[in-house]
């Protein structure tokens, strides 16, 4: 499923219009990211949370040459699933 696909999933279920359920698809979105930018978790009952991670320095291979190269340290962002998330995909 893509974002189109969502919205219009979305808006048959909330019988809203597509573009106000487009706006509020996006605006939960930019507010989601947002707080996970500013290092906040952000968890949504029942469905997991959103939060900042890091992963540390490393030694690659370069694959082409087999050429050690340093990977730098990164954030990330983490997606934990929530139990009723877990329990539904498990079922299905």
């Amino acid at each position: 499923m893509n974002k189109h696909e969502l919205v219009d999933a979305v808006a048959l279920a909330t019988d809203k219009s597509k573009a106000a359920t487009a706006g509020t698809i996006d605006a939960v979105i930019a507010a989601i990211t947002a707080a996970v930018t500013k290092g906040d978790t952000v968890q949504l009952v029942g469905f997991g949370s959103f939060s900042t991670g890091a992963r540390a320095a490393r030694v690659g291979r370069n694959p082409s040459t087999g050429a050690e190269i340093q990977i730098a340290a990164a954030k990330t962002v983490k997606f934990t699933a929530g139990k009723a998330f877990k329990d539904a995909v498990k079922a299905a």
